[in-house]
């Protein structure tokens, strides 16, 4: 299975001026939805996240919401795991709507695209404050290229190294044009 091939068919890789969740812009954008649309992408994607995790004992897999939800629960449903999602509130990752992760579980985090990985150490360090233990991280893209270290076990089916730029020396931004958000997080400019 050729990932950036499934990307391209899929009109999943959008070039132009985006606006990423970490706040860096970018030419090109991984639009993950648009893939997982397909049930037969989504499976074969996260079959492939959960047999590397086959062996962890993982008790549930939970995913920063709203990209990794689909990711999460598809990795879940493959490894028998409980599967739940974290959710921001007033700026920060809680477990709402009943969820709750028990101390000493192991619990796979997991989540589209990896830019920066913030999104994802908020949702580690959340896992934490209840005790729990976190197995490892899976995810489709990794926007970094292998750069960002969770400093546990990690796996993504695609590693690419994207341009990024702060938005000061965007030069796209220089030349009159406007970033564009297509991703599930408003951010303030």
């Amino acid at each position: 299975m050729e990932i950036l091939k499934v990307f391209k068919q899929t009109e999943a890789l959008l070039e132009g001026h985006f606006l990423l969740t970490s706040g860096l812009h970018s030419p090109n954008y991984f639009q993950c939805a648009k893939v997982l649309q397909f049930p037969n992408h989504c499976e074969n994607f996260c079959k492939s996240i959960a047999e590397h995790f086959k062996n962890d004992k993982i008790d549930v897999v939970i995913s920063p919401a709203v990209g990794g939800i689909v990711v999460g629960t598809e990795v879940g449903r493959i490894l028998g795991a409980r599967t739940i999602f974290a959710e921001r509130q007033d700026g920060k990752m809680t477990l709402r709507r009943g969820f709750s992760v028990s101390k000493g579980e192991n619990v796979l985090v997991t989540e589209d695209v990896v830019t920066t990985g913030g999104s994802v150490f908020e949702v580690m360090e959340l896992v934490r404050s209840f005790g729990a233990n976190v197995a490892g991280v899976g995810y489709v893209v990794d926007r970094s290229n292998g750069k960002v270290d969770f400093g546990v076990k990690k796996f993504s089916l695609l590693q690419v190294e994207v341009i990024t730029f702060k938005a000061e020396d965007c030069p796209l931004c220089k030349q009159g044009s406007e970033a564009t958000k297509p991703g599930s997080r408003i951010l303030k400019k």
